[in-house]
């Protein structure tokens, strides 16, 4: 009996990662999803957040996405998300930037901003920002 899976990350432009792991952990809608090898099928959209998965070694690997969409099969799986990146290509102070932005977007009602488009913005900034806090109290 296999105690590995496949799992695909994939952004909207590339591949992000493709490997053989352990367990995986998203951020389902409703809450993390921790996923072992033989997990029931099952389809999750996923929120802004933080995914790691750990390798057959025990290595764990972070990834950040904007959202998307989680299949889940028993060896296999796979998440779409418009934007992926490894949590170490994160740029800090771009994120810290876009932040401002869609605050200041958000409180200003003359702006050409859509609302719904700043707070995605302002949601996603504010994952990325979290992605790099839970990435460096690790080291």
């Amino acid at each position: 009996m296999s105690m590995t899976m496949h799992v695909n990350i994939v952004s909207a432009e590339k591949e992000i990662y493709s490997g053989t792991v352990t367990q995986v952990f998203a951020p389902a809608e409703r809450g993390e999803v921790g996923v072992m090898p033989r997990h029931a099928p099952m389809l999750s959209t996923l929120k802004a957040g933080v995914v790691r998965v750990v390798s057959q070694q025990g290595e764990e690997q972070t990834f950040f996405v904007s959202g998307g969409i989680l299949e889940i099969q028993p060896h296999i799986v796979t998440i779409l998300s418009d934007t992926a990146m490894r949590a170490a290509d994160i740029d800090e102070a771009e994120a810290l930037q876009a932040k401002a932005r869609a605050e200041a977007a958000m409180t200003d009602k003359t702006s050409t901003m859509d609302y719904a488009k700043a707070k995605a913005e302002l949601l996603e900034a504010v994952a990325q920002i979290e992605t790099l806090k839970k990435l460096r109290k690790k080291k």
